[in-house]
C-alpha cells in the first residue's frame, strides 16, 4: 500500500514542522507501512494544480490530510481534495485534524472524502488501513467516519493513548527539514535552528472557546523527552525547541521537573512553551529562565472577572497580573493573547484589556485583540446552536466564519456595529503605539551609534 501525506501550504514563507503527521509516520513504519512519502506543499508552495499532476504520475493508494479548523484551512482543504478529485487515478481520502473531527459527515459531504479519522488517530489510522487492505469490517475502527451505502456513519470514540511512549519518534527523515529549522520562534536569541516537540497531551482544563479532540492529559516520560533533545541536537543540530503542547504549565511540579532534568543533563538549548498564568510563580519562572526559556505563551483571554469566570477559565485577573510581571521581572517575554465578544464582555471589558497590553507591553510582537469564534465542538459552538445563533457547521463555514477578525457569531449583548466599532478603535490604539514605540527605538539605536559609537548596531533588521 503506497500513502501520501499532504502538508497544506499555509501561505508564509517559513513555516513550523508539522509533528502531527510525522507522529503518524513514525507508527505506521512500525507496524509495517514502508512504502509512505510527503507531498511538502508548504515548503515548495506548488499550485493545487501541481497535486492532481502529481498523482497522475505517481500511483498511490492513499492520500491523507490533516487540517485545524481555521477558515483558511477549510478552504484550503476544499481545494486539495478537488486537485486529489480530478486526479485519473484517484486514491483514497483520509482526513483528519481539529477540522473534520467534531463534524465528520459534513467535511466528508463537502470533499468527497471516504474517510474521517477523528481526534488522536495513532491507534485508528493503523486499524483502517488494515481494513483498507484486508476484510474492510470499517465498522469496528474506532474513532472512524465512513460511508455506508451513501450514508455518512460515524463510530464509537477510539480510548486516548494513555502511554505516551509507546509511538515512537517522529519520522523526521521524511520531510526537508532544513526548511523547517529555520524558523525564528518569537523571542530566540541570535541565529536558532529549530523544531517542535511535545510533553504531554491534552489539558486539565475546558475554556468555553476551545475545541480539544481528545479528553485527559497525558504525560510523557521525562527521560524520553530528554532523549528525543538530545538526538535533535546530534541529528539535526537543533538549538531552539518549540513544546507545543497545549499546556506544559499544568502545574508547578511538572514544569519544574522539566527544568530540572535540563539542568541536570546539562542540556543547553533555547525553548518556548505555552504556559498557565495560575502556575507562573517567580521561583518556577526563574527556573525556566535558567534552562533557556526566553517565551511563554499566555492565555490571558480577559482582564474581568465576570468574563473569566463565564468562559469557565479557572484563572484570576490578580493570577494574570502576577504572573505577567513575574514573566516580565525574569526576562522572559510573554505572548499576550486577550479576546472579546464572549459571554459578557462589553465596551469596559475591552478598555481593560487594552490598558493591560499598552501596560506590559515589550513590543516584541504585535499586540491585538481578536474576537472570539465558536469553532465547531466548543461549548460555546453548541451554545450558539441552542440559542439560534448558528445553524451548524456549513452555516459556520459558508457564511459565518469567513475571517478570524470578524464575528463568526455575536456573543455580546451589543449591536454588531458597534462591537466592530470598539474592537476598530482598540486595535487602532495598539496598533499606533506599537509603530510609535518601534520609531522611537529605531531614532535611538541610530542616535547611540553615531554620537556614542555604538557598535552593536548591526541596521534596521526586523
Amino acid at each position: 500500500m503506497k500513502i501520501l501525506f499532504v502538508i497544506y501550504d499555509n501561505a508564509s514563507q517559513v513555516n513550523d514542522f508539522p509533528l502531527g503527521v510525522a507522529y503518524l509516520i513514525s507508527v505506521l513504519r512500525q507496524k509495517g507501512y514502508k512504502e509512505i512519502d510527503v507531498y511538502s506543499q508548504d515548503i515548495y508552495h506548488f499550485p493545487d494544480e501541481h497535486l492532481t499532476e502529481h498523482l497522475n504520475r505517481n500511483h498511490y493508494d492513499i492520500a491523507a490530510i490533516g487540517v485545524i479548523g481555521g477558515y483558511y484551512q477549510y478552504r484550503k482543504l476544499l481545494k486539495i481534495c478537488a486537485a486529489i478529485n480530478a486526479s485519473k487515478d484517484r486514491p483514497t481520502i483520509i482526513l483528519g485534524g481539529h477540522g473534520p473531527s467534531p463534524e465528520p459527515a459534513y467535511f466528508m459531504q463537502k470533499t468527497k472524502a471516504d474517510f474521517v479519522i477523528m481526534g488522536e488517530a495513532e491507534i485508528s489510522i493503523v486499524n483502517l488501513l488494515n481494513e483498507i487492505a484486508g476484510s474492510k469490517r470499517f465498522e469496528t475502527v474506532k474513532s472512524l467516519a465512513y460511508w455506508d451505502n451513501g450514508k455518512v456513519k460515524i463510530n464509537e470514540k477510539e480510548n486516548s493513548i494513555k502511554n505516551l511512549e509507546s509511538i515512537p519518534f517522529p519520522a523526521w527523515d521524511c520531510f526537508p527539514i532544513d526548511a523547517y529549522a529555520v524558523y525564528k520562534p518569537s523571542g530566540a536569541i541570535g541565529a536558532v535552528r529549530t523544531m517542535p516537540i511535545l510533553s504531554c497531551r491534552g489539558c486539565v482544563y475546558k475554556c468555553n472557546f476551545c475545541y480539544r479532540m481528545d479528553s485527559g492529559y497525558r504525560m510523557r516520560a521525562m527521560d524520553a523527552i530528554i532523549d528525543e533533545i538530545k538526538q535533535l541536537q546530534k541529528d539535526y543540530f537543533i538549538s531552539f525547541f518549540r513544546l507545543r503542547d497545549e499546556l506544559l504549565m499544568a502545574t508547578v511540579g511538572r514544569v519544574t521537573e522539566f527544568c530540572e532534568r535540563l539542568l541536570k543533563e546539562n542540556v543547553k538549548i533555547q525553548w518556548d512553551c505555552n504556559g498557565r498564568l495560575n502556575t507562573a510563580k517567580p521561583e518556577v519562572i526563574q527556573l525556566m529562565k535558567k534552562t533557556g526559556c526566553v517565551y511563554i505563551n499566555y492565555g490571558i483571554e480577559s482582564l474581568d472577572q465576570n468574563v473569566l469566570n463565564l468562559m469557565n477559565k479557572h484563572q484570576t485577573v490578580e493570577e494574570i497580573i502576577k504572573g505577567i510581571e513575574a514573566t516580565l521581572a525574569a526576562g522572559i517575554n510573554p505572548g499576550f493573547n486577550i479576546l472579546f465578544n464572549n459571554l459578557g464582555d462589553n465596551a469596559e471589558t475591552l478598555k481593560k484589556g487594552v490598558d493591560f497590553l499598552l501596560k506590559y507591553n515589550t513590543y516584541s510582537e504585535m499586540r491585538t485583540i481578536k474576537p472570539v469564534t465558536p469553532y465547531p465542538g466548543s461549548d460555546l459552538y453548541y451554545y450558539a446552536i441552542k440559542k439560534g445563533m448558528l445553524e451548524g457547521p456549513e452555516d459556520f463555514y459558508e457564511r459565518k466564519h469567513l475571517n478570524s477578525d470578524r464575528l463568526a457569531v455575536n456573543f455580546t449583548e451589543l449591536p454588531e456595529e458597534e462591537v466592530y466599532r470598539l474592537l476598530f478603535e482598540a486595535n487602532k490604539i495598539l496598533v499606533e503605539d506599537h509603530f510609535r514605540h518601534l520609531a522611537q527605538k529605531g531614532v535611538e539605536a541610530h542616535r547611540r551609534l553615531y554620537f556614542e559609537s555604538d557598535y552593536s548596531f548591526r541596521g534596521v533588521r526586523q
